[in-house]
């Protein structure tokens, strides 16, 4: 819930998102690899922006699909972060993609929790769906996080 937080926070100052996008690849550096944009975070529900540069294409020139695995699992993981109960714990656990077509553009990454039961304990399934400007899904990604629920 402190990534939350912090999003309120930054979000009402100038250039707010993208200070709060880079402090978060502070706390995990091998995000900045694909220069997110955390655009918006509440709970069940994030969406990320990568814009297509060299340093994420592949030899394709198109944008590696290593790079939308990396921005399926930070929106994943801040939605997971924003929506479990206080005092609740996650890791992800696996994710199993598709890469449907190739991605020539810049990207949106939107993780959409609204479906799923935050109290569970154990594993959940984290749905990712990464979009291209023509808002063409190009990838999907299903992460899988295991919830520890805080001791009563």
């Amino acid at each position: 819930m402190q990534a939350l937080q912090l999003f309120e926070k930054f979000k009402k100052i100038p250039a707010g998102r993208k200070l709060f996008s880079l402090a978060v690849c502070q706390t995990a550096p091998y995000f900045s690899s694909i220069h997110p944009t955390i655009e918006e975070l509440k709970p069940n529900y994030v969406r990320v922006f990568i814009k297509k540069r060299r340093s994420v294409e592949n030899h394709l020139k198109t944008v590696h699909a290593i790079a939308m695995c990396n921005m399926a699992e930070l929106a994943g993981g801040l939605m997971t972060d924003a929506s479990i109960p206080k005092g609740a714990r996650w890791i992800p656990a696996g994710m199993t993609v598709v890469y449907v077509k190739k991605a020539t553009t810049d990207l949106i990454a939107v993780a959409n929790g609204d479906s799923i039961d935050w109290s569970t304990e154990g594993n959940i399934i984290v749905p990712v769906s990464v979009t291209d400007t023509q808002n063409n899904v190009v990838f999907t990604a299903q992460i899988t996080m295991n919830i520890k629920q805080p001791k009563a």
